[in-house]
């Protein structure tokens, strides 16, 4: 089996960046349906979102966050898939994990809502905590400051009780970077290592493959390719994928390789 690990992208919304949200055509039996269908095709777990984060995005409530993702969380789970929940809400989380979610992947890195912290301790679920921030200002070296931040966050979840095998960092591709940056962070992700925890890295889809290298999104997928496998070969633990058979087998070829 391999080491490295695949995480299929579910969206339960209406307006995904990728246009892969299932809000609007089939709701919740579609998002259960796209979970199976990953878990089929190599996925080790399930990521599972209720609110959009592309650029320009409306927040939604928790309430709404929580009818979109449940049922799709408790469906999956009740399959015997590991399921992640995607959210910054503290009262998403902690629902999710009561309906069998074993995972929580904060993208804002317990900088919103710290409490997260403390409901995946007391669930002894695992976190992955993202670096994102607020505009692209970076005062020092970009890598160096997203280690810190995540540091920061690392110290938030340890204090909490997290376990420390229980932790995953991502980068944050995409989130309060330009495409330039983002670039530089994945040719320099194996810096990362120092932290001393798995890396996650989500750059499948991504809009920088359109602002540098002009692929819509019929061609992401390719320059997705690219990217995991260059990834794998720096040393990254987990890629978080829309198209879960073709980037499978890019891992595990990559992870061959390396």
């Amino acid at each position: 089996m391999s080491a490295v690990r695949v995480m299929g992208i579910v969206n339960v919304t209406p307006d995904s960046f990728s246009g892969d949200g299932t809000l609007g055509h089939g709701d919740h039996e579609a998002a259960v349906a796209r979970g199976l269908a990953m878990a089929q095709a190599g996925a080790d777990l399930i990521d599972v979102g209720g609110e959009s984060t592309r650029p320009g995005y409306v927040p939604v409530p928790a309430e709404e966050e929580l009818r979109r993702v449940l049922p799709v969380v408790g469906a999956l789970a009740d399959r015997g898939l590991t399921v992640s929940v995607d959210t910054s809400k503290a009262a998403v989380a902690a629902a999710a994990l009561d309906a069998g979610a074993r995972v929580v992947n904060d993208i804002w890195g317990l900088r919103h809502e710290p409490e997260i912290a403390e409901i995946a301790a007391a669930h002894g679920a695992g976190l992955v905590l993202m670096h994102n921030q607020r505009g692209i200002e970076y005062e020092r070296d970009l890598v160096e400051e997203v280690v810190e931040r995540l540091g920061e966050s690392i110290d938030i979840a340890l204090r909490a009780g997290v376990a420390r095998e229980a932790i995953v960092v991502d980068p944050g591709i995409g989130f309060g970077k330009n495409a330039g940056q983002d670039m530089v962070l994945l040719r320099r992700i194996g810096e990362l290592r120092r932290l001393g925890f798995p890396i996650l890295v989500g750059a499948s889809r991504k809009s920088f493959l359109g602002r540098l290298f002009g692929q819509e999104m019929d061609l992401r997928p390719w320059g997705t390719a690219a990217i995991v496998a260059a990834c794998v070969l720096r040393g990254v633990d987990m890629v978080r994928v829309h198209d879960v058979a073709g980037m499978r087998a890019v891992v595990d070829v990559a992870e061959a390789l390396r």
